[in-house]
Formats: structure tokens, sequence, C-alpha cells
């Protein structure tokens, strides 16, 4: 099969190599498409997972059963699916708890093991989601990124009537901006230098975009009778901005750490502050279990203007091209390696 592999950073090289062999309790998944997710670009740069290459990476992918392992009874051939990419053991503290990134034996496609910038991925068979009837594959491909941000905000406990501040609307910026909407927040502010993204944001459910970070705090407390936000998202990756986060919260509210840094980056916390006003954080990375059927659900019944995200297509022998170009296509929210042609697409 062909497959593009991560020989360093920034270099790809298509390569014939070995379909993999699905175990007793694992499926062989024919590839159909995989976006690039951000999480990619910092594997592609050489800032996170450098350690794992060569890899194949690739982990927001759809397609169809091509080989079911002898063990396997839900799935058979032919169906499309999608799949939870977090492989934990299944039995420790933290998978009970459905907090399987921090099994100690966790490992996800794409990022930890070869994943699905290739023609074919191997996955355990408790991990593949068959997918609704006549749903297209460029939705099918994010279901992934989706279950992130629906996990986002189960994380956040949002209810209905918060206000939300959202730093970066990028492509995972902007799900979050549509999934807050979905759960009642409000107002909900984007900030981010292009301003392209945040007309992006706007129009699709944000309340107010800031491209003027010395106007940010202003505006923030303007739209919430001064008290700060209930609620702020860093989904950008910044250090500078996980600090701001911080100015921008009110008396009791929470910061939702999001967005990932380089290795060993630290934000200066006040802890007597947070201490007193009962301040909160908590981290959340990655669309695990039920997030990833929800995802689908919603997709599948247009809760999501999906159109910035599925417009954008390369071969996976342009994968390359497709890295390269990214930072010149600022208004392509999101890129799509199509891999095999998938039946009546």
């Amino acid at each position: 099969m062909l497959a593009a592999v991560l020989v360093e950073p920034r270099k790809f090289d298509l390569r014939q190599v070995d379909i993999p062999a699905a175990g007793r309790d694992e499926v062989l998944i024919r590839v159909t498409r995989t976006g690039i997710c951000g999480t990619d670009v910092h594997i592609f740069s050489g800032h996170y997972a450098a350690d794992r290459l060569p890899l194949v990476p690739g982990h927001e992918f759809c397609g169809t059963v091509a080989v079911v392992g002898r063990d396997v009874r839900h799935l058979t051939e032919g169906q499309a699916v999608v799949a939870d990419i977090n492989i934990g053991c299944g039995t420790c503290y933290w998978c009970r708890r459905n907090e399987i990134l921090n099994c100690p034996l966790m490992t996800q496609v794409g990022i930890g093991r070869d994943g699905a910038f290739a023609e074919y991925v191997v996955v355990p068979a408790r991990l593949v989601i068959p997918v609704p009837d006549g749903m297209a594959p460029e939705l099918q491909a994010l279901a992934e990124p989706v279950a992130c941000v629906i996990r986002a905000a189960r994380k956040a406990r949002l209810s209905f009537g918060q206000s939300v501040v959202v730093l970066g609307v990028g492509p995972i910026g902007n799900l979050h901006v549509q999934m807050l909407r979905l759960c009642g927040a409000a107002p909900i502010i984007v900030a981010d230098l292009s301003a392209a993204r945040c007309q992006m944001a706007l129009a699709v459910g944000a309340d107010a975009a800031i491209s003027d970070p010395a106007a940010l705090k202003a505006e923030v407390l303007a739209r919430t009778g001064g008290r700060g936000a209930d609620l702020v998202i860093e989904s950008a990756g910044s250090p500078r901005l996980y600090a701001l986060a911080f100015d921008l919260i009110r008396k009791g509210g929470h910061v939702a750490f999001f967005g990932i840094t380089g290795p060993g980056d630290t934000v200066p916390v006040d802890i007597l502050r947070t201490v007193l006003e009962e301040n909160s954080l908590k981290g959340s990375v990655a669309g695990m279990g039920e997030d990833m059927h929800d995802a689908l659900t919603l997709l599948a019944h247009g809760r999501f203007r999906t159109e910035a995200f599925t417009g954008c297509t390369f071969a996976l022998a342009d994968i390359q091209s497709a890295f390269d170009s990214l930072a010149d296509r600022p208004g392509d929210l999101k890129t799509q390696i199509r891999i095999l042609q998938a039946a009546g697409h």
C-alpha cells in the first residue's frame, strides 16, 4: 500500500509498504479521507512526538472495513466507519473512568503508532464506529475534531447563559464556537490576530470578535457586566494567551486548557488570587468514547457549519504540498487528504 511516512520534521517520504495485518480483535480499515489536524502540524514541524519518527501520521480519518479479525462480531466488511484513536489498556483506573489519555499504556493512532495518511490502517475493533447511512466522507472525517470540542465542553461543565471567550479561532477554535452555541453559551467572544478568521467565527455563532489584543479585556468586561467571562478557552497553544486567560475570567471563573504548547512551557498563576476567588482550570485534549458517537450524530444532523472544513482536498501523493502550503491558505479551516475513493463519491 501507499503510505506517507514522516521521516524527519517537514519531510514526507511516499513509500510502498506492507498492508498491516489485523489481529484477532482488530479491524483493517481501507482509508477514504484523513484530515490534517493542528497536532499533525506540530508533528510535521518537529514540535511534538519528534522521538516517534519515522511515523505515518493521520488520525482524523474515515474509511470502510476491509478485514475483520476472527473474534470480531459487531462489524462486517464494507461498512463505513470512523475510529476512536485513543488506545488504552481497557482495565486500569483511568480507562474505567474514560480518562484513557492517562492510561500508563495509552497510545494513539497516528501519533504514537502509524496512522491514516496511508491506504490502510489497523485499529482495535472495540474502537471502530459505524457511521450513519448516507453521511459523506468529508463529514465522517470531521468526527474526531468535533469529538474533541464535545469533550472540552463536558469538562468545562457548560450551562445555559454562560459567557465564554475563545482565544484563537483557527479550525478547532471555530468548532469550539459552534459547540458553545449548541450548549447555550452567551455571549461568545472570540479573539484572533486574523481578522478573516474572526469573521468566520462570527459567521458560525460568535457574538463578538476581537483582532486587536489591546481592545480585548475592555470588550470582555463590557459584554459581561464588568465581571469577566465565566469561561475562557485557550485554543491556540500560546503560553502568552494562557496567561492572558486568567486575566479575562470573573471571580470564580474557569480557564480551559486546550491548545497544545511546547514541552516544558509554563504559565504563571497568581496563587492567592486563585484561592481567594475560587477560580479553576482544567485540561482537555481529545475526544473519546461516547464523544465520538455524539460527534457523528451532531454532524449527521447538520448541527455544525462545515463548509470551510470540507472544501480543500489534496491527493495522498501531494501530501508534502498540502502541509507546505497550509500557512498560505488561512481561509481553509481544514485540509483533507483523499486516500482512496469511497463508493458513490
